[in-house]
């Protein structure tokens, strides 16, 4: 009632004003309609909206099942990157079938079914890697590692960020800087899962893989190259020798 009083006085104020010669509105403002505690609900709604929190900006430990086996498998989720200023891209660390995998999963075309496609990271300030990962046979944008995951999922656990890159095939670099608060607990579930603990090792250095190898070897000199390799060949032989002793 207080409204539509208010509503009616406002009216009769603006036909008296229109009588007396004063310009006048031809309709009520409709700053009439609302009384305080309206504005006060709007004004409410207004400023927590925009402030909601959505669960997927962390890490996360996920049981899932396989759509053809059935079998359930876990899985840790990194959280999508802020948007605008990166792609759609996110990690996954999986144990299927007990064995570890590093997945990439994109809202963007990387390759065709079943195709390999190249995939970069760095963890902080470490030295980027390069691997070679394939889709699946059933996705476009979702890829796997066939190396092994213990080293990526080292530095994970230990490290602050990680940036990944993804070339996909139509020549359009995906790329996303994810944070790594909070993936240590997820990660090291996943990883417990398979069997895998990395308690111990977790603090200490990875283990060192072909792809690093062959990605620091290229930095150096033909000469520095065949020192290297000359060293290497070196332990090899020595490594053979004491394994043939043991036997």
């Amino acid at each position: 009632m207080k409204l539509h009083r208010s509503f009616c006085i406002d009216c009769m104020d603006i036909d008296k004003r229109r009588e007396q010669g004063a310009v006048a509105l031809p309709y009520c403002t409709p700053s009439a309609l609302f009384n305080k505690t309206a504005q006060r609900l709007l004004l409410m709604l207004l400023f927590f909206c925009p402030f909601s929190v959505s669960a997927t900006d962390a890490w996360s430990y996920h049981q899932e099942k396989d759509r053809l086996s059935n079998r359930t498998y876990s899985l840790a989720r990194s959280p999508l990157p802020p948007r605008g200023l990166y792609d759609n891209i996110r990690l996954e660390i999986i144990c299927k079938d007990d064995s570890l995998q590093v997945v990439v999963d994109a809202h963007s075309l990387i390759a065709s079914q079943g195709s390999s496609f190249d995939f970069e990271y760095q963890v902080d300030k470490n030295p980027r890697v390069t691997l070679q990962m394939n889709t699946f046979k059933d996705s476009r944008r979702r890829g796997y590692s066939k190396d092994p995951a213990e080293r990526i999922i080292n530095e994970i656990v230990t490290g602050q960020s990680i940036f990944i890159r993804v070339n996909t095939m139509i020549r359009k670099v995906l790329s996303a800087t994810i944070p790594l608060e909070g993936a240590a607990e997820p990660v090291k579930h996943v990883a417990s899962d398979c069997g895998l603990s990395l308690a111990d090792n977790a603090t200490g250095e990875s283990a060192y893989s072909l792809a690093e190898f062959e990605q620091e070897l290229s930095q150096l000199t033909p000469e520095q190259q065949r020192q290297v390799l000359s060293k290497i060949k070196i332990i090899i032989i020595e490594t053979q020798k004491a394994l043939l002793i043991e036997k």
